[in-house]
């Protein structure tokens, strides 16, 4: 049998140095927040020369875009892929979305993306447009989604569709902000978990929606 050939120590750690990259941007977004995060300290933080950094991404805008797609819209685009595929009842597909998208990005490092942007968005308008055509507009179409399929299944009343996606969104926010604020610090002591308060949240809002 012909020898396997691997790739060399230098070209492995080429070949992982973007993900390196976002990694340690992530990390510096959440702790320090945008407009405070230096490009060299994210390539201290990954091991790499600054240049090194810029050959992968020109930019700070540009960093922040690919960690967010790498963060959020992957997830995002995993969830659509899911309803896409699924049949039966909505209520249930939709509980184990808002469980997945706790466990996945809001309990971690990702959800403290989410703080950053509606913390400085204003003072980065083109980020926030980015982030709006990124993350916040397919979520909402993604919900809003399954909510029209409820209500043309019979399954869930006439509801404003809109308002609802909202209603649905608003309490995993607070729990973000919650959780990446005063979690962080060690100053919240609740006395159940995120995802019992995630069940408690859909059920109130599910026997709102069901016909």
């Amino acid at each position: 049998m012909p020898p396997l050939v691997t790739a060399a120590p230098r070209q492995r750690r080429k070949d992982a140095r973007p993900q390196e990259l976002l990694d340690a941007a992530l990390a510096l977004f959440v702790e320090k927040g945008f407009a405070a995060t230096r490009s060299e300290e994210v390539a201290a933080r990954a091991g790499v020369a600054k240049g090194t950094l810029y050959r992968y991404y020109p930019s700070k805008d540009e960093l922040f875009k690919a960690m967010v797609r790498e963060n959020l819209s992957v997830h995002i685009a995993e969830s659509a892929a899911l309803a896409a595929q699924h049949e039966g009842p909505i209520a249930g597909l939709m509980r184990q979305m808002m469980q997945a998208w706790w466990a996945k990005v809001g309990h971690g490092k990702a959800g403290g993306v989410c703080k950053i942007m509606m913390i400085e968005a204003r003072n980065f308008p083109e980020l926030a447009a980015f982030y709006i055509d990124e993350v916040i507009e397919p979520s909402q179409r993604l919900i809003g989604g399954l909510i029209e399929r409820g209500m043309r299944s019979g399954e869930f009343r006439a509801v404003p569709i809109e308002a609802t996606v909202h209603l649905l969104i608003a309490p995993m926010l607070h729990m973000l902000l919650q959780e990446h604020s005063f979690g962080d610090q060690g100053l919240c002591h609740r006395t159940m978990s995120a995802e019992e308060l995630l069940d408690a949240q859909m059920s109130l809002l599910l026997h709102g929606l069901l016909a």
